[in-house]
């Protein structure tokens, strides 16, 4: 069990906050973190790897302590990899490399290069890799260590859908083949519905509840179809009705309103796109 009771004061658009949480998370879990951008997401990333360090509180992973009072252990002797936005690799050094930085195993680091497709490319400079390869040659090398953690924040918001969907996969094998606990920090709701098996909310540094993907994202949709979080771009008047450009599920399309539907919608709001037999229509989202 990963045992996380921890304060900490922020800085966020609205002036300083706490990051205050008290959670668990079981061992081989996949869970993702989820909340507005500034709750406190990636500085909890961060506690749990030791790159900051709480105010007070106490971190224990699978009856070892992290961080109390008396301890706070260093980054490298925590057992964790953790995978970045940027990817954080070394230019200079070839594909293999970077694997052998994080561990000199050479047949492990062809093993992981071999499991991640990237056999081909074990020789190839960093500057000549697409976008999804480098964040492959990222993952093999944070699993190099056999992390009992692997900390994700937001891996493949950069990437096209496809790329996306393909590493996603990638996870969910790394999940099935290793048992690793993994840690998501995530926007994207079809990512974390095929991913995760719990979601915690973050708001404003709290935790704001504990849901499946399908409490979370389905429990707004009533007896709808379907129900997707969007966000309008552009509303117009077309004739007698009004059409709204949503974006949802990383596609634009157009929803009809009527003018008591559209008078509360404006561009730049969140909204639920909710589809029935016959017809589709917009719901502003509280803040």
């Amino acid at each position: 069990m990963i045992n996380i009771k921890i304060q900490k004061p922020l800085n966020g658009a609205n002036g300083e906050f706490l990051l205050d949480l008290d959670m668990s998370i079981k061992k081989g879990e996949f869970v993702c973190i989820y909340g507005k951008s500034g709750s406190g997401k990636t500085t909890l990333l961060r506690l749990l790897a030791g790159f900051e360090t709480a105010k007070s509180g106490k971190i224990d992973v699978f009856g070892k302590t992290f961080f109390d009072k008396d301890t706070n252990l260093a980054p490298q002797k925590r057992n964790i990899g953790f995978l970045f936005q940027d990817y954080a690799l070394f230019e200079n050094m070839k594909v293999i490399k970077n694997l052998l930085f994080a561990k000199n195993e050479l047949k492990k680091a062809r093993a992981m290069l071999e499991f991640m497709d990237l056999a081909k490319l074990e020789n190839a400079e960093i500057s000549t890799l697409s976008g999804g390869q480098k964040q492959r040659v990222a993952l093999a090398r944070a699993l190099m260590r056999e992390p009992e953690i692997l900390l994700l924040d937001e891996p493949l918001s950069a990437l096209d859908l496809a790329m996306r969907e393909k590493l996603q996969d990638y996870l969910l094998e790394i999940h099935k083949s290793f048992g690793t606990t993994i840690i998501l920090v995530s926007h994207d709701v079809s990512e974390i519905y095929k991913l995760c098996n719990k979601v915690f909310v973050l708001n404003a540094g709290k935790l704001d509840g504990v849901y499946t993907p399908k409490e979370l994202f389905l429990k707004t949709a009533g007896s709808k179809k379907l129900a997707f979080k969007a966000k309008v771009l552009e509303i117009y008047q077309a004739d007698v009705v009004f059409v709204a450009l949503v974006f949802v599920l990383n596609q634009l399309c157009k929803v009809t309103l009527s003018k008591d539907e559209a008078k509360d919608i404006k561009p730049g709001d969140d909204v639920m796109l909710s589809v029935k037999a016959f017809g589709a229509s917009l719901q502003a989202l509280n803040e």
